[in-house]
């Protein structure tokens, strides 16, 4: 995991919060290899590596499957996990002040993780989902419980118009009395994406309010879609 390490401490995370800042999302290109990528295809079916299965059609999620990763998580992703929360969370910090929020989050994943064992919160949210043709998921937020950390990620695991069409990324934006807007991405295997988990401040004339987000996948055409679901807080359940 060294490489991958070496390879996160490298990355402009100031050009990262200017477009979190701006946008509330981020996208880090080619992250981890195409090796990495299949490795994490390759565990799908281990069930071992996981505490709980959704059949996101039973709740009217969407259409697809996902698997929450069970403790302890596949060296990859508790690499990334505790690399890249400590980048993220002055951008968090930064989102409270602005928002006059009195709530400061921890330095390092570790303290974050005892707040949520002190909620209550000690399963572990990280989790691969799974979508073929006509799959989708419902718009949604990441939530879990009373402790939550406001940024997340995803790794994307295919390629898009070769694995599969379809199946874009879609972040909703709920501006307070105005039209909500949509925000469809397609980032190609072994990217990163960085976007917010409930809300982000925008900037208006009065100063800074809040605007609610939400995400899903819009319906594949064709093939098999796979992404890995980076939360940085655990859940009650």
């Amino acid at each position: 995991m060294e490489r991958l390490i070496t390879k996160i401490k490298a990355i402009d995370w100031d050009d990262i919060a200017l477009n979190m800042n701006k946008k509330g999302y981020a996208i880090i290109p080619k992250l981890i290899s195409e090796k990495q990528c299949k490795a994490l295809l390759n565990m799908y079916d281990e069930p071992m590596a996981y505490r709980k299965t959704v059949t996101m059609e039973r709740y009217r999620f969407g259409l697809g499957e996902y698997k929450y990763f069970d403790y302890p998580l596949p060296e990859i992703i508790q690499t990334l996990r505790e690399q890249i929360y400590p980048k993220l969370a002055p951008i968090a910090n930064l989102w409270m002040k602005v928002l006059k929020i009195e709530k400061k989050f921890p330095d390092s994943l570790y303290e974050l993780q005892k707040q949520c064992h002190g909620a209550n919160q000690l399963k572990p949210t990280p989790l691969i989902l799974k979508y073929g043709k006509g799959g989708y998921n419902t718009l949604h937020q990441d939530l879990y419980g009373e402790v939550y950390f406001p940024l997340q990620a995803v790794l994307f695991l295919n390629e898009p118009s070769v694995d599969f069409d379809g199946g874009e990324f879609v972040l909703m934006q709920q501006t307070p009395r105005a039209q909500s807007k949509a925000i469809v991405l397609q980032p190609k295997r072994g990217d990163m994406l960085i976007f917010t988990t409930n809300f982000r401040p925008v900037k208006g004339k009065k100063g800074y309010y809040r605007t609610h987000m939400k995400h899903g996948v819009s319906e594949l055409h064709r093939g098999t879609r796979h992404t890995v679901g980076i939360i940085f807080h655990d859940a009650i359940s």
